[in-house]
C-alpha cells in the first residue's frame, strides 16, 4: 500500500492515473479507504472529474474522511451545488461527520449566496461540538463576510478562541469588501496593538481601505511599516499600493513602487495603468499601454477597459478602434464582457451613435451600466425620444432601473415636457420606495422644466434629503419660469438655516435679483461672497455686471468686469448690452473693439446687443455697418432677432421703406417681433399710410405675443379708427391674451413693495384710499370756502 501511496504522488498525467487505478483493482486494493480517498482526489485534480465522482459512487461504505474529500474535490471545480447535495445525503446516510468537512459546505454558501443553508450549516456546527475549531470558525467568518453579513462575522470572531493572522485578515477583508473601509482599519490598528502576526495578506486590505478613504498620511505610514518588517513588495502588495497611492492621489508615489518594481505582471502593468485614468492623467495611461504592450506582458480585460476609457476622454476614436479590434481577435473578454460599457462610452464621447448602439446590440451581458450609458447619450444629444424608448425596451427585458436610469429618463422627460411619463415614473418610484437624492433632484427638475411648480414644490417638500443640489434645483427652476420673488425667498431661507451654500446658489440668487431690481440685496450677496472667501468664478462675475447694469450701477457694473481674472463671449457681450441699456452707444461701440482686439471673437448674442445699443441711441450708419459686418467679417448668419434690431434701427430713423425693404428681402419667414418693430416706427413718426400699405400682412400674422397685438390696437386708437381696434381686441379676446400690466416696485425698510394698475392685493391699500377719500373731501372743502368769500 506504502508503494502505491508514492506512485500517486509521482503521478503527474491522467494516463498514468488510469493504469494505477487498474492496477488497484486487480490487487483488490480498491476497496481500501485510503486508496480510493486518493484516488478519488487524483483525479479532481488531473481529470476526468466524472471519474472521481464514480470512484466515490463505487465504494460502498465511505467514511467521513472520503465524504469530506469528495465534497472538497466538488468545490475546487466549481460544482457547488452538487457538493451541497452531496453533503445532503452524507445527513440522509446518517454517515459520521467530522470537522474536515464543513469548511467545503460554508465555501459552497458562499459562492451559491445561499446565507438560509449557510445559517443552518452553522447551527449543525454548534450542535456537532465544533465550534471552537479554528478552520470551521474561519471559514464561518469568510462565509458571512463574503455574504455581507458583517455582525454575524463579527460575533464569530469575538467568540474564536484563538485568533491567527488568517481570522484578523479575513475580518478586515470583510469590512473593508463591503464598504465599511474604517471599520476595517480600526480593526486593524487593534491587531497591531495585540501585537499578531501581519502578513502581506493582511497589509492588502488595509492598503485597500487607505486608498478607499483617501488617507495619503496612513498609506504612507502603511508603507513604511511594510519597509521596516521586511515584508516583500512583490506580486499582489506591489499591486495594491500602486493602487493605494493612486486613490491617495499621490501619483509620484505610485510611479515610484511600479518603477522599482523588478517584475511586472498584468495586475502591476493594469493598476499603474488604472491610476492614470482615475487621475486624469489620461495621455500617460495611453503611453503606459504602449510601453507594457513592448514588455510583451498581455493585459486583461481591466486593462483594456482603462485604456479606452482614457480614449474616450480624449476623443482618440482611432486609438479605441485598434482597441476594440484586439479584444475581438484575442476574444479576452468573452467571460465578464466587461469593455461593453468602455465602448459604448467610447464611441457615443466621439459622437458615434451608431456604432455605439452597434456595440450594445452585440452585448452579451446587457447589465444595467450599459443601458444608463446608451439612454443617458441619447439624451444628451437631443435625442430624446429614442432615450425613452430604450429605457422602455430596458423594462420589457427586465432589466431593473437604478438611480441613474431613473434620473437620465426623468431629464429627457423634462426636455421635451413630457410630463405624464414623468409623473407615472415618480409614482412607480413612491410605490417601490426606490428613491435617491439623484433621482428626487431631477423630479424636481423636471416638473419645473415642464411648468408644474407645484408638483416641484411637493416633491421637494417630501425628500428626505435636501442638500445644496436640491436647493438649487428647485430655485434655478422658480427663475426658468419668471418666479424670481420665490427664488429669492428660498435662498433667504437657506442663509436664515445656514446651510451650505455654493457658486450656483449665489449665481442664481444673483439672476433674480436682476429680474426683480433689488440693488440692495445684490449688493450685500456680493458682500456675503467675497467675506466667504468664495473664488473668483466667471459665471457669477457676469451675472454681477449684469445685476448692476440692470439696477442702474452701470459704474460698479465696469469695475466687476475690469476686476475679472478671466472674460467669455458672454462676459464681454454683457459688458456691451450694459452700455447699450444705458444709451452709451459709444462706450458699447469701444467695448465691442476691445473685444474683437483682445481675441475674443463675437458671437449672434453680441451682434444683437450691439444693434439694440445703435436702435435705442438713433445711430443709425454705426448699426448698419455693424449688421454689415456679421456675414462679412465673421461669417454669422443674421436671425430674425438681428433683422428685427435692424427694422427698428431703420424705423426709430424714419426709414419705414428702407425698413419694409429689409422685411421683403429676408431669407426666413417674418415673426411678429419683426412686423412689431415696423409698426412702432410708424407710431413714433405718425406714418399711417405706410401701415395701411401693409394692413393684410398685419393681420395674417398668427402670434401669441399680447406686446404685438397692444402696439398695433393702440396705433389704430391713436389714428381714430375705432373699428380696426376693436377688431384687434376681440382678436386678443378670442385666443384668450391678456396686456401685460406694468408694474412699480419701491424698497421701504429693506422690503420691496409692488403696485400694478388696479391692484388691490397690498396689504395697506384700504389705508390708501382712506387717505385719498380723506385728501379728496378736504380738498372740496376748501373749493368752497374759496367759492363762499369770493
Amino acid at each position: 500500500m506504502t508503494l502505491y501511496m508514492r506512485l500517486f504522488r509521482a503521478c503527474s498525467t491522467s494516463t498514468t492515473l488510469t493504469q494505477i487505478h487498474g492496477h488497484l483493482i486487480v490487487t483488490g486494493l480498491y476497496m481500501d479507504p485510503l486508496a480510493s480517498t486518493k484516488l478519488i482526489e487524483s483525479y479532481a485534480q488531473m481529470g476526468p472529474f466524472e471519474s472521481s465522482r464514480l470512484v466515490f459512487d463505487h465504494f460502498q461504505n465511505p467514511d467521513s474522511f472520503m465524504w469530506g474529500v469528495i465534497v472538497k474535490c466538488h468545490v475546487w471545480n466549481g460544482f457547488f451545488q452538487e457538493s451541497i447535495s452531496l453533503y445532503h445525503r452524507m445527513i440522509y446516510k446518517s454517515a459520521q461527520i467530522s470537522s474536515f468537512i464543513y469548511p467545503s459546505v460554508l465555501r459552497a454558501c458562499s459562492a451559491i449566496g445561499d446565507l438560509g443553508f449557510g445559517q443552518k450549516v452553522h447551527g449543525r456546527i454548534i450542535k456537532s461540538g465544533f465550534v471552537s475549531d479554528f478552520v470551521t470558525d474561519t471559514s464561518l467568518l469568510n462565509m458571512y463576510g463574503e455574504m455581507g453579513r458583517l455582525d454575524s462575522a463579527r460575533k464569530v470572531f469575538d467568540y474564536m478562541s484563538v485568533r491567527d493572522v488568517v481570522s484578523w485578515s479575513s475580518i478586515i477583508s470583510s469590512y473593508v469588501q463591503n464598504g465599511r473601509a474604517s471599520q476595517g482599519l480600526h480593526i486593524f490598528g487593534q491587531m497591531m496593538m495585540e501585537s499578531s502576526e501581519i502578513d502581506e495578506v493582511t497589509m492588502l486590505s488595509a492598503a485597500e481601505a487607505c486608498g478607499e478613504l483617501g488617507l495619503w498620511r496612513l498609506a504612507r505610514s502603511l508603507h513604511g511599516f511594510v519597509l521596516r518588517r521586511n515584508i516583500q513588495i512583490v506580486g499582489a502588495l506591489g499591486t495594491s499600493l500602486v493602487a493605494m497611492y493612486g486613490k491617495c492621489g499621490d501619483m509620484c508615489s505610485s510611479e515610484g513602487l511600479f518603477t522599482q518594481a523588478a517584475f511586472k505582471n498584468t495586475s502591476l502593468w493594469t493598476a499603474m495603468i488604472s491610476c492614470y485614468h482615475q487621475n486624469g492623467c489620461y495621455h500617460e495611461a495611453l503611453r503606459t499601454f504602449v510601453e507594457m504592450q513592448g514588455s510583451n506582458v498581455e493585459p486583461n480585460a481591466v486593462t483594456l477597459m482603462s485604456t479606452v476609457c482614457s480614449c474616450s476622454r480624449l476623443g482618440r476614436l482611432k486609438e479605441g478602434k485598434s482597441i476594440h479590434g484586439f479584444v475581438i481577435r484575442t476574444a479576452v473578454d468573452t467571460e465578464n464582457d466587461l469593455m461593453g460599457p468602455a465602448l459604448i462610452d467610447l464611441y457615443a464621447n466621439c459622437g458615434k451613435l451608431k456604432e455605439c448602439h452597434k456595440v450594445f446590440e452585440v452585448t452579451q451581458d446587457r447589465r444595467v451600466v450599459s443601458w444608463n450609458l446608451l439612454i443617458s447619450n441619447y439624451a444628451r444629444e437631443g435625442m430624446t425620444i429614442e432615450a425613452i424608448k430604450l429605457f422602455k425596451q430596458m423594462l420589457v427585458e427586465g432589466i431593473q432601473p437604478d438611480s441613474f436610469t431613473l434620473s437620465s429618463v426623468i431629464s429627457a422627460c423634462g426636455d421635451i415636457g413630457f410630463s405624464l411619463l414623468g409623473c407615472q415614473i415618480h409614482g412607480s418610484i413612491l410605490k417601490t420606495g426606490f428613491s435617491s437624492e439623484f433621482v428626487q433632484n431631477s423630479l424636481i427638475d423636471m416638473y419645473c422644466k415642464c411648468g408644474l411648480l407645484g408638483s416641484a414644490h411637493m416633491t421637494f417638500d417630501d425628500a428626505k434629503q435636501r442638500g445644496v443640489v436640491t436647493w438649487n434645483t428647485l430655485i434655478t427652476g422658480l427663475l426658468q419660469n419668471g418666479k424670481s420673488e420665490e427664488a429669492m425667498a428660498l435662498f433667504s431661507e437657506m442663509y436664515a438655516y445656514a446651510l451650505e451654500m455654493d457658486e450656483v446658489t449665489f449665481l442664481s440668487a444673483i439672476q433674480a435679483c436682476s429680474n426683480l431690481g433689488y440693488i440692495r440685496k445684490g449688493k450685500w450677496i456680493h458682500h456675503k461672497m467675497i467675506t466667504s472667501g468664495m473664488r473668483k468664478d466667471m459665471y457669477i462675475d457676469t451675472a454681477l455686471i449684469d445685476m448692476y447694469a440692470k439696477c442702474g450701477e452701470l459704474q460698479i457694473a465696469r469695475k466687476v468686469f475690469d476686476s475679472m481674472l478671466e472674460r467669455s463671449v458672454v462676459s464681454w457681450s454683457t459688458l456691451l448690452g450694459a452700455y447699450g441699456m444705458h444709451g452709451q452707444v459709444d462706450a458699447a461701440i469701444l467695448v465691442f473693439k476691445e473685444m474683437v482686439e483682445s481675441g475674443i471673437r463675437p458671437n449672434t448674442i453680441t451682434f444683437m446687443n450691439i444693434l439694440s445699443a445703435c436702435s435705442h441711441a438713433g445711430n443709425l450708419e454705426e448699426g448698419k455697418k455693424f449688421f454689415n459686418s456679421m456675414r462679412n467679417d465673421f461669417g454669422i448668419e443674421p436671425n430674425s432677432e438681428h433683422y428685427a434690431c435692424l427694422v427698428d434701427l431703420l424705423s426709430r430713423a424714419g426709414d419705414l421703406n428702407g425698413a419694409y425693404s429689409v422685411i421683403l428681402s429676408m431669407p426666413s419667414p417674418v415673426d411678429a417681433s419683426i412686423w412689431a418693430a415696423l409698426v412702432n416706427g410708424c407710431r413714433i413718426h405718425q406714418r399711417m399710410d405706410v401701415i395701411n400699405s401693409i394692413r393684410e400682412s398685419l393681420l395674417n400674422i398668427r402670434t401669441d405675443d399680447t406686446g404685438y397685438y397692444t402696439l398695433l390696437s393702440n396705433l389704430y386708437a391713436g389714428g381714430g379708427e375705432w373699428g380696426k381696434f376693436r377688431m384687434i381686441r376681440s382678436t386678443m379676446k378670442r385666443k384668450g391674451l391678456e396686456k401685460v400690466q406694468g408694474c412699480s416696485m419701491i424698497e421701504i425698510d429693506k422690503k420691496i413693495h409692488k403696485f400694478g394698475a388696479n391692484d388691490k392685493s397690498h396689504l395697506q391699500i384700504k389705508g390708501c384710499n382712506l387717505l385719498a377719500n380723506f385728501l379728496s373731501s378736504g380738498l372740496s372743502k376748501i373749493v368752497e370756502l374759496d367759492a363762499s368769500v369770493i
